[in-house]
């Protein structure tokens, strides 16, 4: 027609809904009706939903449990690798060593080989000589006793190298590092853990104040960090809760104080007369133990500069200490970082036990809620024909027993929610285990009520849709 251009295209009339906004509409009204009609049905038969909904309770629960001790156990073994190092590895001496072996025929043993034990010389070798070795750092024990202006409390002075505190993830809260010429010239100085600060100093600032450890006064030149370790941690792990010690130059504890590796007129002395006079019932088997003790050093820290090459360098580490000290097996070579994995795989097995028994508690409890819903069915057949007769399509009814089913197992997720989340403190507090309860292991759970809810409702939902009208309409 004149006048009309052609092609002209034909715009929606403001105020009115454009399709796909009204097909939304529709979509959210029909699932808003569905979610009412559910809610319904089960506030109508409250006892029967929630002892249906027990089984996705305990269910969802332990899954929040066995996620929160999953992540308490991975953040433990974290920070476990901090406190060792992730590439370190630990030669420790062995005090009581027999060698030789009986002879059946004579019964006499073979002379024993002499050893140096564990040796300050035997860390630099290993530092020089091995490849793939950053560090080899050396420890000191002695137990001695602190004192200071009247007070005085039992502690452990340990000797260490320029390299310790670097190895060991020890950081300082205040004053410095030893220096070279402290090492240079055994300089009696100290570290001190911050309970010796708590205990000795609570007035004043330790740095350049002197504390008498044993016989010797240290002037104090530093002060350690607060590092929080449990003394079930700290002996499982074999490393030390640096709270109460002192810390000391190696050159200073070999000068000063008590040098094993060489043995004093004074020592042979005392040793000649407790051969010859029974042994003092007094003495404590650490004390024992010390005075049997040769080795120089308690502990060498080997830090291996790649985690790829730790079970290489500790089995080339065995074999030189094993040449140095004559084919005698008197120390032990331990990886903290095997010890820890093999930790973590016992800890990973658990949770995957875990898993098993929530995934069947979850299992049961949708079928529980399948054999329900399938009953009720039944009860409502004749609801089922009236909404069909007034208009209601099969993906209404279907939508409808849907949408209980996901209702019931979502009240069972709720809940668990709530118990998991108690027993997981719960557990915290009775086992002394740390739980960590995550965002992700909530929102795991919820999908999870909801994805049971989902497949196993909707087989009584395809059921109920299905049903004939005329034989509902007529069913007694």
């Amino acid at each position: 027609m004149p006048g009309i251009a052609t092609g002209a295209r034909v715009t929606d009339v403001p105020g009115e809904h454009s399709p796909t906004t009204s097909r939304l509409q529709a979509v959210t009204a029909h699932i808003l009706f569905s979610a009412r009609t559910a809610i319904d049905a089960v506030r109508h038969n409250k006892l029967r939903a929630g002892l249906t909904s027990l089984g996705i309770l305990f269910g969802v629960a332990s899954v929040i449990a066995m996620l929160a001790i999953g992540n308490g156990a991975e953040q433990e073994i974290l920070q476990q690798m901090k406190l060792l190092g992730a590439n370190n590895i630990v030669v420790t001496p062995i005090v009581d060593q027999t060698e030789g072996k009986v002879d059946d025929k004579s019964g006499r043993k073979e002379s024993r080989r002499f050893t140096p034990g564990l040796t300050y010389l035997d860390a630099l070798a290993i530092a020089r000589t091995i490849p793939d070795v950053a560090a080899a750092s050396s420890e000191i024990v002695v137990n001695s006793v602190i004192t200071r202006e009247g007070h005085n409390r039992s502690g452990k002075l340990v000797g260490v190298d320029s390299s310790y505190f670097g190895v060991m993830n020890l950081h300082l809260a205040e004053g410095a590092r030893f220096s070279g010429s402290h090492y240079e010239h055994a300089r009696p100085v100290a570290i001190i853990g911050p309970g010796v600060k708590a205990r000795f100093f609570t007035t004043e600032n330790p740095i350049g104040h002197a504390v008498k450890v044993g016989t010797q006064w240290l002037t104090v030149v530093g002060v350690l960090e607060d590092r929080k370790v449990s003394t079930e941690t700290a002996k499982r792990l074999g490393i030390r809760d640096a709270n109460m010690d002192v810390f000391v130059p190696l050159p200073s504890m070999l000068l000063r104080y008590r040098n094993r590796g060489e043995v004093t007129q004074h020592e042979m002395e005392v040793a000649a007369r407790e051969g010859n006079s029974a042994q003092d019932s007094s003495e404590t088997d650490e004390q024992r133990a010390e005075k049997r003790n040769y080795h120089q050093l308690d502990k060498i820290v080997v830090q291996v500069t790649s985690s790829q090459n730790v079970s290489s360098v500790a089995e080339v580490t065995r074999r030189m200490l094993q040449r140095r000290h004559n084919d005698v097996t008197d120390f032990e070579i331990s990886v903290p970082e095997l010890l820890l994995k093999q930790e973590q795989r016992t800890k990973t097995i658990f949770n995957v036990v875990l898993g098993a028994i929530a995934s069947i508690s979850l299992i049961v409890g949708g079928i529980g809620i399948m054999n329900i819903m399938l009953a009720s069915i039944l009860e409502r057949i004749k609801e089922i024909g009236v909404r069909r007769a007034m208009g209601a399509t099969q993906r209404d009814i279907l939508a409808q027993f849907l949408s209980e089913a996901v209702m019931i197992s979502l009240a069972g997720g709720v809940a668990g929610i709530v118990v998991g989340v108690a027993l997981s403190l719960g557990i915290e507090r009775a086992a002394g285990i740390n739980t960590i309860v995550s965002f992700l292991s909530v929102a795991l759970a919820f999908g999870v009520s909801v994805a049971v809810g989902l497949v196993f409702g909707i087989v009584p939902a395809r059921n109920a849709a299905k049903q004939d009208v005329i034989v509902c309409l007529r069913y007694e």
